[in-house]
């Protein structure tokens, strides 16, 4: 089964529900993944991801498009990064405190994430132009997916994981650890936090809660769990995650904190438990002729890929993340991801959502749809609170 999607951008609400307005973004490239969405203080929002032919292959680059405060239509995709030499992922957006816009995103070797290292642009007009590329963090296999947290102290918390493998062996993700990279002097330098016992737990999400203490929530190599690990001391030490009750196949998620001090969640509700098929690799479809051999598995576990990616639900907590009594489906299908090649449409996968709260309370979500685009809701908290469990 293929689909085509129709990328024109239009906000359109859904027939069967008009509380829930929808808009798929303008793209000139088969494959479109990983996005992040921020609201800025024009009203306007931003919205980046990657795009290219396909995840791991040197034309991936990074992709932007702008709603206008009251418009009804994303703008055409304006593209920001473009290294011939490699592939470059997961954007990430910051609005610091003295309102310079930051773009952080990874630039990576083929299919070896070991090789990536974070760049950044920065722009004083919230994105309508950008300054020169540099290099953020340059040690090999530095990966983020989360975005940039500033606490009362004034201190800078970047979520990354390191993407870890052994001589002569390709990466898969059996070795990936997280850390928290802490800038007291607005991102010029940055020191490194570890979070124990983190192996196989990646894509640190960082969120406050009312009373100051910081939430993280993490994507599972394993392919079982959301897990959880909390600080309070401003992220100078964290606790040892622990899985929640919510599932996770490998891919990733996102978490916010809201107005009225609840968590809001978007992930797939799934896990390899639910899985029939399962692949070698994210990149097992990608041939870098460097050589090396398939990993052995760590600790006797191996990153699990091809779990369904689907569906994309969205989820509200009222305890710091301890239970989500309040979930409901964006999103249903199949979630088939045995193939990351888009050219031929037959991935049918939602995934990477990022989720984020308005001025005027409601919520913008945008995620991965089928690999061939970004897809835009916009729903309110009472929508969700409709389904509860």
């Amino acid at each position: 089964m293929t689909v085509t999607v129709n990328r024109d951008g239009v906000l359109r609400p859904l027939e069967q529900d008009n509380r829930v307005v929808t808009a798929m973004l303008p793209s000139t490239c088969p494959q479109n993944h990983a996005a992040n969405i921020l609201p800025l203080p024009d009203g306007s929002l931003m919205c980046v991801w990657f795009g290219g032919t396909q995840e791991g292959i040197a034309d991936i680059s990074i992709w932007s498009s702008r709603l206008s405060a009251g418009g009804d239509r994303w703008s055409e995709a304006v593209k920001l990064s473009d290294d011939p030499g490699r592939s470059e992922q997961n954007p990430v957006l910051f609005l610091a405190p003295d309102n310079v816009l930051w773009l952080l995103w990874t630039a990576q070797i083929s299919g070896n994430q070991d090789t990536a290292i974070v760049r950044f642009r920065r722009s004083d007009d919230l994105g309508q132009s950008w300054g020169e590329i540099g290099t953020l963090l340059d040690k090999p296999g530095t990966f983020i997916r989360q975005p940039i947290v500033v606490v009362k102290n004034g201190n800078w918390l970047l979520p990354v994981f390191y993407c870890r493998t052994r001589d002569g062996e390709k990466w898969v993700g059996n070795d990936d650890i997280s850390a928290v990279k802490i800038s007291s002097d607005c991102g010029k330098t940055w020191r490194d936090v570890p979070v124990p016992e983190s192996l196989g737990c990646v894509h640190m999400n960082i969120t406050p809660l009312a009373d100051g203490t910081l939430v993280a929530l993490f994507r599972s190599r394993w392919a079982d769990h959301i897990w959880i690990s909390r600080s309070d001391d401003g992220g100078e030490s964290w606790t040892t995650p622990e899985p929640t009750t919510l599932p996770n196949n490998n891919s990733s998620i996102q978490v916010t904190t809201l107005q009225d001090g609840r968590l809001a969640l978007v992930f797939n509700f799934m896990s390899a438990a639910g899985a029939l098929e399962r692949r070698a690799s994210l990149y097992d479809e990608i041939d870098d002729g460097d050589g090396r051999k398939e990993p052995t598995p760590v600790e006797g576990r191996s990153a699990f890929w091809g779990a369904p990616r689907a569906p994309m639900t969205v989820a509200l907590s009222a305890d710091g993340g301890k239970s989500w009594p309040w979930q409901r489906n964006l999103d249903e299908g199949d979630g088939y991801c045995m193939t990351n090649n888009s050219r031929q449409k037959l991935n049918r996968e939602f995934s990477y959502p990022s989720i984020k709260q308005g001025a005027d309370g409601q919520l913008h979500i945008a995620y991965t749809y089928f690999r061939q685009a970004i897809k835009y809701v916009r729903i309110t908290p009472e929508w969700i609170e409709e389904r509860a469990i």
